[in-house]
């Protein structure tokens, strides 16, 4: 869409759907009494302005909650509401570099490089709602609102895949490799090429991971493109082989250039057919067109036609982000034009809010938190299930996570380590903390007789695994329902429970490829290099959130449980609507555009001084890039007319990207940073791990939280990225361990007495 025409900004058609429109000016006091009103009869009001810009009209959260207590009211902004730094200007970049998922993204010999489809304020707004819904599920109960605050950072720190946490764990940071990852001279490759484009691998080791690589290598085999000593390495314990030095790393890179051999020789719709029939890890990478023809989506009936005012025809936006066997999404109309509704919604008679009035005959327990009492029965595994649940926890939920003796969780096998240890996975630890951990053999009769009984006792029931696992466990949610007939059943997985591509199992480095995500990052120039790791996972951890809190909210006013069907890949989609609204209406595919920007000039990441040292500027207006040639002391590019304008600015981008790079290559990235922000100009370190961690904005917000460790004596994990006024959520309980509260859910969760439990012990039940 044309900036300079709001009208037509596709993100606005994106985001905007649904909604009504009223233009109000807040310096105007009769257009300030009006929202005044309107919030009146609020039940959530959502904000993005500058930390203490709506206070300071008398619009803050204070100010709106004296006439209306139930009010639940949210502040996205770029660093939180507080802190030295928290009105510091920002970009996406920015963002993408504060938070740390902007370092490990690219070309280990060029600059990191950021998702080209704008992302940070996605995880942000998803954060938002989030943050909502718990603070709404507190108000049922308390008839009181909160302010929910919200940290753009924060949200995108989830995006590291817990690398954020190497350094204060003692383990050593991961350096960006081209779409895999380098751990000192060991380069993990997940890009591959194929015939005709290129294909995204999990072409990783250990427990989790090596049974796959065993099957892909043993179609490289099968093929013809490697020999049988090649096939048959022990690609469970090849990490550590490679580590010590028994498997050279020379070795390592035949084994990879086998791989891209095989991969090179195929197409990619030959290679998607081959991994489908042989279970590997591997998937397409997809342009946004791929996606807008995927048989998938289409089988589902993922997109929905929307006919916008402007348009003579209508065009595919994307669908519900999850099925609700109960409650089925609306589809909402299309954005409406700016102040469309003003005048309707000046005339509606005053509006009373749905949530009830706070009782005054008590006043709410200190230290409550939201979702105390709530039962959550955890079956999932990696990322995008388990980080759902953990922060369901901390929010006071009691979680019980159910591991397998047969499959060892993804997250065991992926670093950081703490130590160096790799009995103590940190992202393990981050996505499990404050969750009861009980092993169980779902495979065994007996095992099952237990699940079932817990499932009697919760809420709600989450699974992640291949459709139709469930069904042949005779745990489908039929078989469920007829044990706990309101229960809410979570199923979630890369593409869905049915379709074409719903036995495609894997990781969301996968479904980032399907879906266009890994498309578009990297250089024009290139292979595609992103976005970095699981990245569908760390977007669709939100949606399970939500949906698991809109299902019990759906419980508790018609007393219905369901069955939802959430399909990583299609939550994950809605990240890049605007993007394939493009497509859909102007026909352009989105590739990947290196640092590159249509709306910021300079826009880029610049080296600073040091190793592998970083600075990521955008400059956001025609007056910014005058305070930069002063800062940089480059008055003769101001003083060029040509480079007044954005447009002139970016015929000329390359020789000003020089100019700019050879300013911050002789200071650090910390003094560039402070330069340019005391002149207003969105400016960021490239944090890395040890960064991140040492950044006052998080350190302030307490995103990281210290844990007890039975062997290490303390892990560090990451808290929720909001924070809530009222019932502020908390990391409970020591590092979890795998069987850790076996006794306690058997004996206090579910009341079994010693026999009954030697009996299950004999019988299996526990592997």
């Amino acid at each position: 869409g044309d900036r300079d025409d709001p009208e037509h900004s596709l993100h606005w058609w994106a985001y905007a759907r649904g909604q009504r429109s009223i233009v109000l000016d807040l310096d105007d006091s009769a257009d300030r009494d009006e929202l005044i009103r309107l919030v009146r009869g609020a039940d959530f009001l959502v904000e993005s302005a500058a930390p203490g810009a709506l206070a300071a009209r008398g619009l803050g959260y204070a100010d709106l909650a004296a006439s209306n207590p139930a009010l639940v009211y949210v502040s996205i902004t770029p660093f939180g509401q507080s802190g030295p730094k928290a009105r510091w200007a920002d970009s996406d970049l920015v963002l993408q570099a504060a938070g740390g998922p902007l370092r490990l993204n690219g070309d280990a010999d060029r600059a990191p490089v950021r998702v080209s489809a704008p992302q940070a304020y996605l995880h942000a707004g998803a954060e938002g709602a989030l943050g909502a819904l718990l603070a709404h599920h507190d108000r049922v109960r308390t008839g009181r609102g909160q302010h929910v605050d919200v940290s753009a950072q924060a949200a995108q720190a989830v995006a590291t895949q817990s690398l954020i946490l190497a350094a204060c764990n003692a383990s050593p940071a991961m350096e960006r490799a081209s779409g895999g990852v380098r751990l000192g001279p060991i380069l993990v490759r997940f890009v591959y090429p194929a015939r005709d484009g290129h294909v995204s691998i999990t072409h990783t080791f250990g427990p989790a991971f090596g049974p796959a690589t065993r099957r892909l290598m043993e179609c490289v085999h099968d093929h013809g493109f490697c020999d049988a000593a090649l096939r048959d390495k022990d690609w469970n314990g090849y990490v550590l082989l490679l580590i010590t030095g028994q498997e050279p790393i020379e070795e390592f890179e035949r084994v990879k250039a086998a791989v891209a051999a095989f991969t090179g020789a195929h197409t990619r719709a030959e290679l998607q057919r081959i991994a489908l029939e042989r279970d590997l890890l591997l998937a397409p990478v997809q342009s946004i067109a791929d996606v807008a023809e995927s048989e998938q989506l289409r089988a589902r009936d993922f997109w929905r036609p929307v006919r916008h005012a402007s348009l003579d025809r209508a065009v595919p936006f994307p669908g519900p982000f999850a099925r609700f066997g109960a409650m089925a999404l609306r589809d909402p109309a299309p954005a409406p034009a700016i102040g469309a509704h003003g005048d309707a919604i000046r005339a509606e008679a005053p509006r009373t809010p749905v949530a009830p009035a706070p009782s005054s005959a008590a006043p709410a327990a200190p230290g409550r938190r939201p979702l105390e009492g709530v039962r959550i029965l955890d079956l999932m595994w990696a990322i995008a299930g388990p980080q759902a649940t953990r922060v369901l926890a901390d929010a006071g939920a009691e979680v019980v996570r159910v591991e397998s003796p047969r499959h060892t969780d993804a997250c065991k096998s992926i670093a950081p380590f703490r130590s160096g240890d790799f009995a103590s996975p940190v992202a393990f630890y981050n996505y499990n903390a404050g969750k009861r951990m009980l092993t169980l053999d779902l495979a065994n009769a007996s095992g099952r007789e237990v699940l079932l009984d817990l499932v009697r006792w919760a809420d709600v029931v989450c699974e992640s695994f291949t459709p139709g696992v469930m069904a042949r466990f005779g745990l489908d949610y039929a078989s469920l329902r007829a044990v706990k007939p309101d229960v809410i059943l979570l199923s979630t997985c890369l593409m869905g429970q049915t379709g074409p591509l719903a036995s495609f199992a894997g990781y969301g480095n996968l479904a980032a490829a399907v879906t266009g995500f890994a498309s578009v990052a990297g250089w024009p120039d290139r292979a595609p290099v992103g976005a970095w790791g699981a990245y569908t996972d760390y977007v669709a951890w939100r949606y399970n959130a939500i949906a698991i809190l809109a299902a019990l909210d759906h419980r508790r006013r018609t007393g219905e449980g369901q069955h939802v069907d959430l399909a990583q890949a299609e939550a994950a989609l809605h990240y890049l609507a605007p993007a394939l609204l493009d497509h859909a209406v102007n026909g352009r595919v989105q590739r990947a555009e290196g640092n590159d920007d249509p709306h910021m000039v300079p826009h880029g990441v610049y080296p600073a001084a040091g190793e592998d040292a970083w600075v990521a500027i955008a400059v956001r207006s025609d007056d910014e890039w005058r305070a930069l040639c002063d800062a940089i002391g480059r008055a003769d590019l101001a003083d060029e007319p040509a480079l007044a304008t954005l447009a002139g600015r970016r015929a000329a981008r390359e020789r000003l990207d020089a100019a700019i790079g050879a300013s911050t290559a002789a200071r650090s990235a910390t003094e560039t940073e402070s330069l340019l922000q005391s002149r207003g100009i969105a400016a960021c370190v490239v944090q890395d791990s040890a960064q991140v961690y040492d950044d006052p904005r998080l350190h302030g917000r307490a995103h990281f939280a210290t844990l007890d460790h039975a062997t290490h004596g303390t892990t560090t994990v990451e808290s929720a990225r909001f924070l809530l006024s009222e019932t502020p959520t908390r990391v409970a309980g020591p590092t979890p361990e795998s069987g850790a509260d076996n006794d306690h859910v058997l004996t206090r969760i579910l009341g079994y007495d010693e026999a009954r439990v030697t009996g299950l012990v004999v019988a299996g039940a526990f592997g």
